[in-house]
């Protein structure tokens, strides 16, 4: 039997898309897009998830932008 994850959880839903993103199935735009819609998050999750839609927005390198990202995902982890 296979265990899927509730993608309803707004913090869930943000691992994938983040996850996505990191993989380069989901495009800049299309993350800034769905970060801006997030909700229902905790106020430290709220937090980065905003700090890296505005990094995303910035002139910043792929590179640093996908660390920033990563640092996102372990606080939606941790803070869920």
């Amino acid at each position: 039997m296979s265990v899927s994850r509730d993608l309803r959880r707004a913090d869930d839903r943000l691992v994938t898309l983040i996850s996505g993103w990191l993989a380069r199935h989901v495009s800049d735009r299309e993350l800034a897009h769905e970060l801006a819609l997030a909700r229902g998050l905790s106020p430290e999750q709220a937090k980065v998830v905003d700090e890296l839609r505005v990094e995303l927005a910035g002139p910043r390198e792929r590179a640093e932008l996908e660390m920033i990202a990563r640092e996102t995902l372990e606080t939606l982890a941790i803070a869920g």
